[in-house]
């Protein structure tokens, strides 16, 4: 068997993009759940109380500190071990990279509200709008310009991201190659590894996903610094 039959025999192909339908599953869902808490969280660090703002910062820097793959094998293989409830990997997968996203998105919606010039709160409030019209008509729409951006950069790593989940036996595309790689060595172990097509497809599959939102990102920066 020919290293590229090993790609196009059975349902390899098939497997592979059913694998990519999970790895964009579990995307979508993390980048939805990132995109709402990490606004929320932006928000709670631009918090008057201080007790706050230390709060947001202590889980922000806990979720950066520690790798995402660790997260991965405490809560999948430690919270059975420690509480005998086990969870599915593929949400696992789904509470790790939302809680890693969340974090990520609420620095940039912090960081882009942070950015804009004091001057415009001051002279809008000054106009007698509240503070949720201020931030309604005034902060929103500029700070949504500068988040965007670093924003789509954000999910497109989460996508590439998914790739750890992995190893802990979730069934996304890159879980699937390895596997069809195994088999094909099982059964021909003389025959060349298919190694390349295997991941040459799996590369180009990542690669149609992510670089239109990378183009994206870069248009809109462009776009928007002009």
């Amino acid at each position: 068997m020919a290293a590229l039959e090993v790609l196009l025999s059975g349902q390899n192909v098939p497997r592979l993009l059913h694998g990519l339908w999970l790895t964009l599953y579990i995307s979508v869902i993390s980048v939805a759940a990132s995109a709402l808490l990490g606004t929320g969280l932006g928000l709670l660090m631009r918090s008057g109380s201080a007790a706050v703002r230390a709060g947001c910062r202590l889980y922000l820097e806990t979720i950066r500190i520690v790798p995402i793959l660790v997260w991965l094998f405490v809560l999948y293989f430690g919270l059975p071990t420690w509480t005998g409830w086990h969870v599915d990997a593929l949400w696992v997968c789904v509470g790790v990279f939302s809680l890693w996203g969340t974090a990520e998105m609420g620095d940039l919606v912090r960081g882009a509200l942070s950015s804009l010039p004091p001057h415009q709160r001051t002279s809008a409030l000054a106009l007698g709008l509240t503070r949720a019209q201020v931030f309604r008509y005034v902060e929103a729409p500029q700070a949504l310009r500068r988040v965007l951006p670093g924003a789509i950069n954000l999910f497109t790593r989460m996508v590439k991201t998914t790739s750890l989940a992995a190893l802990i036996s979730v069934m996304e595309v890159v879980k699937v190659g390895q596997q069809i790689i195994e088999r094909s060595q099982m059964i021909e172990p003389k025959v060349p590894t298919a190694s390349f097509w295997i991941y040459g497809l799996i590369f180009l599959l990542y690669f149609l996903v992510c670089w239109p939102l990378s183009w994206w990102a870069a248009r809109l920066e462009r776009r928007w610094a002009a």
